[in-house]
């Protein structure tokens, strides 16, 4: 571990698993008036590593240390990256006798060892001793960790800590291989920020992503421990090997180089394939032409380090051109895989099964896969997610014996149909989690890809992702243990809690609808924005998803007020414009939602409203301005609020209208739902309509009230929202009276009956069942953290196989009370997954009472407008009438039929339950 002066707390070593001896001398980098050197082996590659290491010495201790390529060069204290048998290595070894044992025939491990130098007495060695080329940057990497040096100290700002004195543990570390063999990311739709960025901030001399840009996107892979590529590929960008330097720079960095599912044989078909010179990319009509296109790249490439993508579809995602039928596309697609196998061959002379080959089997390509397509068995079938964040299918048993291996491409970002989220990272960590988690037990392990989109700010999903690849184990932890470990490491113990409490309901919050599917519009074709599904129910649900941003972003600016001034900018890309653009985006649309309904209603609060959504918008633009002049002008261009300027990003009008002014005014207590003994704050609404209106409150018990007296005007808009304290004390609160106008109104809030936690109750005429509310043991479900409305969810175990028998195990049991008899309806809400492999399906069986069980399907095919739906819903719905329920005790069952599948609630709505958008209140 690392000591540090002047009370700057200890830091662990990594999360990586390392198997230590309990004998060993701390190794003193930096003490006594002395700096260690740095002994490195001559390659490119490590000669960068030394120097990365050599840079975090130098932030954290302001010493800089030599840099050699010969053991007899080395200092007092000479650290030492090497890898197995190079001829630094050896000396290492002849000079210790270190044993080397468990690197032989490894893949990216390291061992690390402070050991005495038996020529020179008093030399101690901190030895770095890499399997392979990355074995051993990985162990710069985790001793830059240990440092104090985050992976984001140039990609967000966290900016190293100074210390005098820096010294780490001797003690042997042998570490384990990564779980996943290749983790990577994939530069897409960059248009709005890396490349403009890139092109006329950070690198205006190439105007492009070229081989600066990547050489730091390259540093941040390896403090992420990624080794992998896919290049950035839109119209917008000029090819990644068009440009000097990008495929050499890749090399320096020993970062593999692959492409897209779209980009077979490393060719970046957009920008590279000249319908005008070369025709049509129809391999039917055109063959000949594009086995030459594809020929001269696999030739260009051959010394480089690739995986390559075979296949075939059509020059920028989208199907093969040419084809008349599946099956003949199917035919084609064997053909040209063939094809590309043999010029591969060709182009390495190797024999090809001894290349690194995936077929991305990503939209259309699944479908023709499904219909009997042979893919060699040493190639790696990679599966995609629905874009959306759920994998669309992952391999059979017969499947995961094939020698390629499987793996998954994952996105954060995309650009498509239904709507595109392309300007903020809000796919819920917890979901990611699961996904992956679906992966690794069903042996997808060979490569996971990520769809980074422009990196920022995504950061904290590409960390945990990655993090995911390198070390499996994480999945049996929580996402949001992993969200506070990563808080910590970039602020400090001190805030890490808050932050990741902040950041969970920012991401809660977007898991019920992203930012940038609040204007209820679609792609593919553009549509404008409409009113929000949140207003339906009558404007309170809208008002508490508002509320809800408001105190989420009064909590990230109260914290932002207390960052230490280095960590200001860090905070800023990594919290506080993230919450406060997601925050104003929902403000300005609910309140324009709300402001047409109330114009409807005639309350004046609607001109109002009006204004302070154009004060959200403006908030917008302010704040995105202010992210591109961070670290004085380090980032301009980096941060676009309206990526592909779709309707709801664009500003909209606020429209005014007159009122006739009246005395008098409305109490609306609608939200005042509490139960006795749980303490809760909730808000009532005091409306007038036009005319200034003093008002008071008095005669409460049990409750307290923020405010006691005010007055509605033109100031206000004619209302005021009063929060509404409860202890959980009274049994019976009072929630007294409003005179307003010289009028007196009882303030009509709700007491639930006092009863078990785990019982539903009836609210606003539904019973939730939040699904983690059943007792899992025994059953064939289990729970999974963090994900759902209520904060858990219900799977089916992934080791069940699926089965026809409705009845043949244990089931969930949810049991309620119905007051009154009368017609209902039966909600059963779950999360919008897919069959967890073709041989799957995703039903459950469900049972009312002593009544037959009854058979739900939730398998969506293909992009329909339910999968649209729920996707951009994160719920899928299935749902059961239920005539003149009977009054009394009830019973639901649940009965798993297919494994993965995923529970997040069930929704009992009687007559007169208001039509919410998102989950209903439970007490």
């Amino acid at each position: 571990m690392i000591v540090r002066t002047f009370g700057v707390m200890a830091m662990g070593a990594s999360a990586m698993a390392l198997a230590a001896s309990a004998s060993a001398q701390p190794v003193t980098l930096v003490g006594n008036g002395q700096v260690a050197s740095i002994a490195h082996d001559g390659d490119q590659s490590l000669t960068l590593a030394a120097t990365m290491l050599s840079r975090d010495l130098n932030a954290v201790t302001g010493r800089t240390p030599a840099l050699s390529t010969k053991l007899e060069d080395c200092a007092r204290v000479c650290v030492v990256v090497a890898q197995r048998g190079s001829a630094l290595m050896e000396a290492v070894a002849r000079d210790t006798g270190v044993d080397l044992g468990g690197l032989d025939q490894q893949w990216e491990r390291y061992l690390r060892v402070g050991i005495p130098s038996r020529s020179q007495p008093g030399r101690q060695y901190l030895l770095i001793a890499g399997s392979d080329m990355r074995g051993a940057i990985w162990g710069v990497v985790d001793l830059s960790r240990d440092m104090g040096v985050s992976a984001w100290e140039w990609w967000a700002d966290v900016t190293p800590r100074r210390v005098e004195r820096l010294v780490v543990d001797g003690k042997r570390q042998l570490s384990q291989s990564p779980s996943v063999q290749y983790r990577g990311i994939f530069l897409n739709d960059e248009d709005w920020g890396l490349q403009p960025w890139a092109a006329k901030t950070f690198e205006p001399e190439t105007g492009d992503i070229g081989p600066k840009t990547y050489a730091r996107i390259f540093e941040l892979m390896w403090r992420l421990k990624a080794n992998l590529i896919w290049p950035a590929m839109h119209e917008s960008t000029k090819p990644f090997y068009q440009i000097p330097g990008n495929a050499e720079m890749a090399r320096d960095y020993a970062i593999v180089v692959g492409t897209s599912h779209a980009e077979p044989m490393m060719r970046n078909n957009v920008r590279e394939w000249d319908e005008a010179t070369q025709g049509h990319f129809n391999f039917f009509s055109n063959r000949d032409e594009m086995l030459r296109y594809w020929g001269t790249r696999a030739k260009a490439v051959k010394d480089f380090e690739n995986i390559y993508t075979v296949g075939l579809r059509g020059v920028h995602d989208s199907e093969m051109e040419g084809a008349s039928s599946p099956e003949m596309a199917r035919g084609g697609l064997q053909q040209a895989i063939d094809a590309q196998r043999k010029l591969l061959a060709q182009a390495s002379a190797m024999p090809v099964d001894k290349i690194p080959q995936v077929l991305t089997l990503y939209k259309e390509v699944l479908d023709l896969y499904s219909l009997g397509l042979n893919v060699p068995d040493d190639v790696t079938l990679v599966w995609p997610e629905d874009n959306y964040g759920y994998i669309n299918q992952l391999p059979t048993a017969s499947e995961r014996a094939r020698r390629g291996g499987a793996g998954v491409y994952y996105h954060i970002s995309y650009w498509g149909r239904p709507h595109d989220y392309l300007w903020l990272a809000t796919t819920h960590p917890a979901l990611i989690r699961e996904q992956m988690e679906r992966a690794w037990e069903t042996g997808a392990r060979k490569i996971w890809v990520l769809n980074v989109g422009d990196i920022k700010p995504g950061e904290y999903l590409t960390q945990y992702f990655l993090d995911l690849a390198f070390d499996h184990r994480l999945l049996q932890g929580s996402a949001g243990d992993h969200l506070t470990n990563w808080a910590r490491a970039q602020f400090d113990r001190a805030v890490a809690d808050e932050i990741a409490g902040i950041m969970t309901d920012y991401y809660g919050l977007a898991f019920e609808r992203r930012p940038e599917f609040m204007g209820f519009s679609q792609v593919e074709p553009i549509t404008p924005i409409s009113i929000g599904a949140y207003v339906r129910s009558g404007g309170a649900e809208a008002q508490q998803r508002i509320d809800r941003y408001d105190a989420l972003r009064a909590r990230a600016e109260a914290l932002a007020a207390r960052i230490p001034a280095d960590r200001r900018d860090a905070f800023y890309e990594l919290v506080l414009y993230p919450v406060r653009g997601a925050a104003s985006l929902n403000e300005r649309n609910l309140k324009l939602d709300l402001a047409a309904l109330y114009s409807r209603r005639g309350q004046p609060a609607a001109n109002l409203l009006a204004d302070e959504a154009k004060a959200a918008h403006n908030r917008m633009v302010v704040d995105t301005a202010a992210y591109n002049t961070l670290g004085g002008g380090k980032w301009r261009g980096i941060m676009d609020m309206a990526p592909r300027a779709l309707p709801v990003f664009a500003e909209p009008p606020y429209p005014h209208a007159s009122f006739t002014a009246r005395p008098g005014c409305v109490v609306d207590g609608s939200e005042l739902t509490f139960v006795p003994g749980k303490a809760a704050v909730h808000a009532l609404t005091i409306r007038g309509w036009g005319e200034p209106t003093d008002w008071t409150m008095a005669g409460q018990a049990g409750v307290t009230s923020a405010l006691s007296r005010g007055r509605l005007d033109s100031a206000n808009g004619y209302q005021q929202r009063v929060t509404i304290a409860y202890d959980g004390k009274a049994a019976a609160p009072s929630f007294g009276t409003v005179t307003c106008g010289g009028k007196r109104i009882a303030v009509e809030g709700r007491t639930l009956l006092a009863v078990p936690p785990e019982t539903p109750v009836e609210i606003d005429h539904i019973i939730a069942f939040p699904a983690a509310n059943a007792p899992v043991s025994g059953t064939d479900w289990e729970r999974i953290e963090g994900l759902g409305a209520y904060g858990a969810a219900l799977r089916t175990k992934l080791s069940i196989p699926s089965h026809d028998d409705m009845t043949s195990a244990a089931p969930l049991a949810y049991d309620f009370d119905l007051a009154a008899k009368g017609d209902a309806t039966l909600h059963v809400v779950a999360l919008p997954v897919h069959p967890l492999t073709s041989v799957n399906r995703l039903r459950i069986a469900i049972r009312i009472d002593d009544g037959a069980p009854q058979l739900l399907d939730f398998e969506t095919h293909g992009r329909s407008d339910e999968w649209k739906a729920n996707v951009l819903s994160n719920t899928a719905r299935r749902t059961l009438f239920l005539p003149q329920l009977a009054a009394g005790k009830h019973r639901i069952r649940l009965y798993a039929m297919d494994p993965g599948f995923l529970l997040d609630r069930m929704e009992l709505r009687l007559d007169g339950a208001p039509d919410r958008y998102g989950a209903p209140l439970i007490r």
